[in-house]
């Protein structure tokens, strides 16, 4: 089967936890040659930062001297034990959706789920925002939930991770995709640092989660300047 390709969503949206506040390594590094010393600094007081991982990824896309470009090497370098759902453990991707409401359905489903795990009752989290411009030309599947059910189960990864990394292995820009959390809601994953643009800190919001509930309670707070 042979997927179409499409530009993503403009302007895309990312919800990052609060308590991993940015730091700006890459944003004065004048060279890439320099990135590998930064992060191997970084990497004495930050164990979550990996510079084997930086390897893998091309240098021509290692992005540096401009605003919020830790913010999106982070994307990369900072990833779950298991993966996400179109990249597997060993290189992170970027995330984001076409609102902010599909946004904050996708990180209240994983609230919910280490509320499960933790075996708390409610869990509530500060999330910070950013938008951002995504240049490249993505896969396509949007339309294929009922076509291709594997990459889009809710329960395991499995397949999805098999899909998205042979296509950044292929060389795609990234995926656009349904989201599973919110019925019309969109996705998209970039495999390219360099193709995130215009990375622009946007509001805070609180999430609060029950356990045993589905409801998705999103404050947008006041920041004091």
């Amino acid at each position: 089967m042979t997927s179409p390709h499409a530009p993503a969503p403009q302007p895309s949206y990312r919800l990052i936890p609060s308590r991993f506040p940015p730091i700006p390594l890459f944003e004065t590094v004048a060279t890439a040659d320099d990135l590998p010393a930064v992060m191997e600094l970084a990497g004495w007081t930050n164990d979550r930062l990996t510079p084997e991982r930086l390897g893998r990824l091309p240098k021509e896309d290692w992005v540096h001297g401009r605003p919020n470009s830790s913010v999106v090497l982070a994307a990369f370098l900072h990833v779950a034990p298991t993966g996400s759902r179109f990249s597997g453990p060993d290189l992170g991707a970027w995330y984001a959706a076409a609102d902010l409401r599909t946004a904050i359905a996708e990180v209240g489903h994983h609230l919910r789920r280490e509320a499960v795990a933790s075996r708390r009752r409610e869990l509530r989290r500060t999330y910070r925002a950013y938008s951002a411009r995504l240049a490249g030309d993505y896969l396509d599947i949007r339309g294929e939930t009922a076509t291709r059910p594997n990459l889009y189960a809710s329960d395991s990864y499995a397949s999805s991770q098999a899909f998205g990394e042979a296509a950044r292995k292929g060389g795609e820009d990234g995926i656009l995709f349904a989201s599973v959390r919110l019925t019309g809601g969109e996705n998209v994953v970039a495999y390219r640092p360099r193709n995130v643009l215009d990375v622009v800190q946007a509001d805070h919001f609180e999430i609060i989660v029950q356990a045993s509930g589905r409801l998705i309670d999103a404050k947008r707070l006041r920041v004091e300047a």
